[in-house]
């Protein structure tokens, strides 16, 4: 039986570029960081969360295609706030690059989509609370 998320990977091209980005932007904190057989394993994550984000240095598969009509589409990694439009702020001037000008109410709470690097789409969201 399936018990855990481990690792989600972010196809990345330059791994201390995406560590910056990851760590020093978005504010969250370095796990692993190991050279090994296939590549130097780099891994982050939310405080207190056992999921582990690795960001794999395999420029072929960085970046997503662009939305078509202008529908947003989230990103790979969907990662939530208790306070987005407070996080955003901080985000912003730590130099995070956003999609749209300020965070959107939608149907089931706030979102707004950052841009790594790379083109990835990381999409940020605050469920909305009963």
């Amino acid at each position: 039986m399936l018990t855990n998320l481990m690792f989600a990977t972010v196809y990345v091209t330059d791994q201390d570029r995406a560590l910056e980005f990851y760590a020093g932007g978005l504010g969250l904190e370095k796990r692993v960081d190991f050279p090994g057989p296939d590549g130097r394993f780099l891994t982050v994550g939310a405080p207190d969360s056992p999921v582990h984000i690795l960001l794999w240095s395999h420029a072929a598969a960085a970046g997503q295609p662009g939305d078509e009509g202008g529908i947003v589409s989230p990103g790979p990694l969907i990662l939530e706030s208790d306070d987005l439009r407070a996080d955003f702020e901080i985000m912003r001037q730590r130099g995070v690059v956003f999609e749209q000008p300020e965070p959107e109410d939608y149907p089931f709470g706030i979102r707004v989509e950052a841009l790594d690097p790379d083109g990835n789409r990381v999409s940020l969201r605050q469920q909305r609370k009963p």
